[in-house]
């Protein structure tokens, strides 16, 4: 199921500036050397193991470019996949084909590496609780599919952007003046916008985590870059008056230990700024 954001305006808003931006005033090796009426079939052929992502856009993409393309699909978005799979077949104007290939496993192979990450750090917390969250640690432009491929690997997407939820990280609160003025000047500007949007607020050690507290009113406390002592303690002093976050400095061995301090969420930049791409291909046959 697509989340709410990727929307039809959105679709083909992606699709249209990045074939913009790839076939420019033509792809003229194409025509150059491929016959105007001359029709071909290709396969996806998976080369990695992993969870695949982004099959449902590569349909939009092969429609938005030419919509007598016919497609076969063998394997849905969240599939568990392997090497040697093949996910989907495209079969009509090999000119068609040979353009949109490209975008086609742009998409696919980022969408489904970020997918494959989510899956497996969702299998270290498993039981305990914990959610996997994404970040805005995101690719410019192609934020929106990369929160889809983590929606289809398991986590969380924790916002959109700077719009749709209030987040009160460190250099906010320093320039505000201190935490108290950050958390009261923001209740201030929502009354006045009249906006209802959640509040977080990030803190640096327990003593922060109490102010916040004693002020009040805020939805989520985050954990940055504690230890798991301090996270611990952070959960019991907070005692489920808000949701937790725990952030900074998670990989692969820490995670688990982490979840198990009893946070409600762990968010991991990772996902999405510095992962590998899973390896995909679009074979004529």
């Amino acid at each position: 199921m697509r989340p709410p954001y990727i929307t039809p305006a959105f679709i083909d808003h992606f699709i249209s500036s990045a074939m913009a931006e790839d076939v420019g005033d033509g792809d003229h090796s194409t025509l150059a050397a491929i016959a105007e009426g001359a029709t071909k079939r290709a396969r996806l052929l998976v080369k990695d193991d992993g969870i695949l992502a982004g099959v449902e856009i590569a349909q939009e993409i092969f429609r938005a470019f030419d919509p007598s393309l016919s497609l076969q699909i063998n394997l849905t978005d969240g599939a568990s996949i392997k090497k040697g799979d093949v996910a989907f077949t495209v079969e009509g104007s090999a000119r068609s084909i040979l353009t949109t290939e490209r975008l086609v496993l742009n998409c696919m192979q980022r969408m489904s590496g970020i997918a494959t990450k989510t899956r497996f750090l969702t299998s270290l917390v498993a039981g305990t609780g914990a959610r996997v969250l994404d970040t805005r640690k995101t690719t410019p432009n192609f934020r929106l599919l990369e929160k889809w491929a983590v929606l289809i690997g398991g986590g969380l997407n924790l916002r959109i952007g700077l719009f749709d939820m209030i987040m009160l990280k460190d250099n906010h609160i320093d320039m505000a003046g201190g935490i108290e003025a950050a958390i009261l000047r923001t209740k201030d500007y929502l009354r006045a916008s009249h906006k209802n949007l959640r509040i977080e607020v990030e803190t640096r050690n327990l003593q922060e985590v109490e102010k916040v507290l004693q002020i009040g009113g805020v939805d989520v406390i985050m954990l940055d870059n504690m230890t798991v002592e301090q996270m611990r303690e952070a959960v019991q002093l907070i005692g489920g008056r808000c949701k937790v976050e725990a952030s900074g400095g998670v990989t692969e061995k820490t995670i688990r230990s982490i979840a198990e301090c009893g946070v409600d969420f762990i968010s991991v930049g990772a996902l999405t700024h510095s992962i590998q791409s899973l390896d995909l291909s679009l074979k004529a046959y």
